[in-house]
């Protein structure tokens, strides 16, 4: 099938054709013919799947068919709320793609950055407006945005949005929105409280689904390599040196972490720099752009930041430390084996992580390969400390346990690792 069969606008078709993409993915496929009809949608969808270009194509269609804006007076139509502010820039910069031959406004809103510009750019007047929540209520407590006229709802992300405690702020905006308006529900994961807040939007919608729940990509390879909490920065080194790795995203537990680690990855001699929610979003932009154009080699970045970074051809992720929630591991390594692509995905062990490791393998219903490197043994005899959350709660108690493996020395060249984040985007 190509996009041509969809019955898309031929402003959107030659904006399409001009990126370089000819074949829909799974997700298009199955949602932009029910959008363009007017339905909602329930789609579950990893990152990673064409989502973005699922909803966006079809939406910037449905606007344009309902009749073009008036000059005069432009208000906002459509609402794409994300979880994190670099979420919403990646669906912002898809509107302005594909719309680039339509004569629509769009405009993006997230904290970290002044609001006066946005609120110049909403006063101007705009078509579509993409959103993280908490910056979103500041607009309305400033009366500075009008929601009475959307016609179509984007919720991206959901589980997300809800992990991270908007459950109540998306409440308070969808009081604003219109009863009758279309809309668009996507999450990776299908929770009791996203199916109450789902079954509570949606009015008759078609179901979508391109991955079943919590399904790792298949063409990610996972290791684990267990080594001593001291020696996982020095093993890390050794694996980016003796690989020759020029571009992996690093995963910590904690903004703490992911500074201290990307200060002594600088001191070892490799390029590095972290991201994380107390980060300005310049500086996680300029961070985000030298990772991707090479000027530097590793970006350690917590959960709450990686939300929504969509690096193309990512080929390496780390685990230097494994996430708290299992699903987390998951989100994680789908930065790496995006669009086809092949992807390793690492994991760097210690023995207080033996329980977390033990859940995420329960979670993916099958053991991931250990590999110890030479050089780095661990000693089973240290005994395990408990493991603070990073998130305010209470430690994680280890589990005592040991690696059960196969294969239990390697050179380093091997491959493994996955996990996900929160970031309230104010």
């Amino acid at each position: 099938m190509s996009f041509t069969s969809l019955g898309l606008r031929a402003e959107l078709l030659r904006a399409v054709t001009e990126k370089g993409y000819t074949t829909p993915t799974p997700i298009q496929v199955q949602a932009i013919p029910p959008i363009l009809e007017g339905r909602d949608i329930m789609g579950g969808a990893q990152t990673g799947t064409g989502k973005t270009a699922g909803f966006t194509l079809p939406m910037l269609h449905r606007l344009m068919a309902s009749g073009k804006p008036e000059k005069s007076r432009r208000v906002i139509r459509a609402l794409v709320l994300t979880p994190t502010r670099e979420l919403a820039a990646q669906v912002a910069e898809s509107v302005t793609t594909y719309g680039k031959y339509l004569p629509l406004r769009s405009t993006v809103v997230f904290g970290g950055v002044s609001i006066n510009p946005q609120i110049q750019k909403l006063h101007n007047g705009v078509d579509i407006l993409i959103a993280t929540p908490g910056r979103l209520l500041d607009h309305v407590g400033q009366s500075t945005v009008d929601l009475s006229k959307v016609e179509i709802l984007v919720l991206d992300e959901a589980d997300r949005m809800l992990d991270m405690g908007f459950i109540r702020d998306i409440r308070k905006l969808i009081a604003l929105l219109p009863k009758q308006k279309q809309t668009l529900f996507f999450s990776a994961t299908f929770s009791d409280e996203i199916k109450v807040l789902a079954n509570d939007l949606l009015k008759s919608p078609a179901l979508i689904e391109v991955a079943q729940r919590n399904t790792t990509a298949e063409r990610i390879t996972q290791v684990v390599h267990p080594v001593d909490k001291s020696r996982k920065r020095a093993l890390l080194a050794h694996l980016i040196n003796s690989n020759n790795w020029q571009q992996v995203l690093v995963f910590t537990r904690t903004k703490h972490g992911a500074n201290r680690l990307s200060e002594q990855l600088e001191t070892d001699g490799i390029t590095a720099s972290a991201i994380h929610g107390n980060k300005s979003q310049g500086a996680r932009t300029k961070a985000l752009a030298d990772f991707k154009t090479g000027k530097i080699r590793v970006l350690v970045a917590t959960d709450i930041a990686a939300r929504g970074l969509d690096i193309d051809q990512l080929p390496h992720v780390v685990n230097y430390e494994l996430p708290n929630v299992p699903e987390d591991y998951v989100h994680r390594i789908g930065r790496t084996g995006r669009a086809g692509n092949e992807g390793e995905a690492m994991s760097l062990v210690c023995v207080d992580e033996f329980g977390l490791l033990k859940d995420i393998e329960r979670m993916l219903k099958r053991e991931i390969p250990k590999v110890v490197v030479d050089n780095f043994k661990p000693d089973l005899s240290i005994k395990p400390e408990p493991i603070q959350n990073g998130r305010g709660g209470r430690p994680q108690q280890p589990a005592r346990k040991t690696f059960s493996s196969k294969n239990s020395s390697a050179r380093g060249t091997q491959r493994g690792a996955e996990g996900r984040g929160k970031s309230r985007g104010r």
